[in-house]
């Protein structure tokens, strides 16, 4: 477990749990209850057959960043010294159960079998639905990637026969060829189970490599870690911003931000661009699959923040 006081960032463990510093915290079982007998979700169609799923490039040439919007959280990075593949998900459920859990309302944008090689998968906490087992294992069929995750989630992986995994505290750096990932502070929480609630880290990370950098935020709530973000790694190049599962705010607000948030976020970062992630492929909140798509379009006046469909790529400079 890490030191009381990560390099840089202000105090998150207690000696037993993390906690989200000088912000609230996430919401407990009694409101869970509460959230669940009062809800009224906005009425989503059961799928959407609207994904023409891409097959990305083997490699990248010169000095372009080419990413990849797969599902949800799920994104590829390459650039071409190095492939970068975040929260990856391809089950039909956001769920330990077969049969229940939020489904999947649209395929994901890229089969498995067309993914090219991949060097780093960056987990950002152990919610089902960015870190799921299903999904990495089948990475043994594969050359297996160097993991790079949270405090406290080395372990699981290992459990399940990952070798090559690098666990970081907020502040902490790992090197990868051609770049550093460092990880950064995010305003979540944690937990698979009913006894383990934030025993281990949530965190964002920063990719910092010649020339550029990329912020993947995982999954957070708005706060002041914005501002530490930008003022130690300066703009990045491209953010990976979440947008989705917000509603009701009451409940949802100090763990996930809203479309307007997150574009307030982008611009504190100062992103060149920013791309829309966790949203679109699973309704894990009230608001209806399709909604935060449409509050971020009518919130953003330039088009310097992405929404891109599953499968659909961008190529920056």
């Amino acid at each position: 477990m890490p030191d009381a006081q990560a390099p840089g960032f202000p105090k998150h463990f207690d000696g037993k749990r993390f906690f989200n510093p000088d912000a609230p915290q996430a919401r407990g079982f009694r409101d869970l209850l509460r959230w669940k007998l009062t809800s009224r979700p906005e009425v989503s169609p059961r799928f959407i057959s609207d994904v023409t799923p891409s097959k990305p490039p083997a490699s990248i040439q010169g000095n372009e960043l080419h990413v990849t919007l797969v599902n949800h959280s799920t994104v590829l990075v390459q650039e071409r010294s190095l492939h970068i593949l975040t929260d990856p998900i391809w089950s039909e459920r956001a769920s330990p159960f077969a049969g229940i859990g939020p489904r999947r309302r649209r395929a994901a944008g890229v089969r498995w079998e067309d993914l090219p090689r991949i060097d780093v998968v960056l987990l950002s906490h152990n919610h089902f639905d960015h870190l799921d087992f299903a999904t990495l294992r089948r990475f043994a069929d594969r050359q297996q990637p160097q993991f790079v995750v949270p405090s406290g989630l080395a372990r699981p992986l290992r459990s399940q026969g990952f070798d090559s995994v690098r666990e970081l505290d907020w502040g902490e750096s790992a090197a990868v060829p051609g770049s550093q990932i460092h990880a950064v502070p995010a305003l979540h929480f944690s937990g698979r189970g009913l006894c383990d609630r934030n025993r281990t880290l949530w965190c964002g990370f920063v990719i910092e490599t010649p020339g550029r950098s990329i912020y993947f935020a995982g999954d957070t709530a708005f706060g002041e870690h914005f501002v530490r973000i930008r003022e130690r790694f300066g703009a990045p190049r491209l953010a990976l911003l979440p947008i989705g599962a917000y509603e009701p705010r009451w409940f949802m607000s100090p763990v996930h931000m809203n479309p307007a948030e997150a574009y307030q976020a982008h611009q504190i970062l100062g992103a060149a661009t920013s791309i829309a992630i966790h949203h679109g492929t699973f309704q894990l909140a009230d608001e209806a699959i399709d909604t935060p798509r449409r509050e971020l379009c009518a919130c953003r006046p330039a088009d310097s923040f992405l929404i891109l469909q599953n499968g659909e790529s961008v190529t920056l400079a």
